[in-house]
């Protein structure tokens, strides 16, 4: 598995915008199918997506290949995904 985490500065543009910007973390596979997925919103607001919880009113786990290429982040190791994903509550799993 590959790992990553990116920043977006621009709040969502739909009714959840109060949340503002956010910190992205993808759990991918080598072919680049994103296997976990976990938004963390400056409100602190959570979305957490896997194979368990694919979707909701809030979003959905990513159902195109990731692209490394142009993704606005950086790789990290598993240790980094596992402690953050572990570390934060999701809000649309509770």
């Amino acid at each position: 598995m590959l790992y990553y985490e990116g920043r977006w500065n621009e709040n969502r543009g739909d009714e959840f915008a109060s949340w503002g910007g956010s910190d992205w973390y993808f759990e991918v596979q080598p072919d680049g199918i994103v296997v976990r997925q976990m938004e963390v919103y400056d409100s602190g607001s959570v979305l957490q997506y896997d194979a368990e919880h694919l979707e909701d009113h809030y979003g959905m786990l990513a159902d195109q290949p990731f692209d490394a290429e142009t993704f606005p982040g950086s790789a990290i190791t598993r240790e980094e995904f596992e402690h953050a994903w572990s570390t934060n509550s999701p809000t649309n799993r509770q």
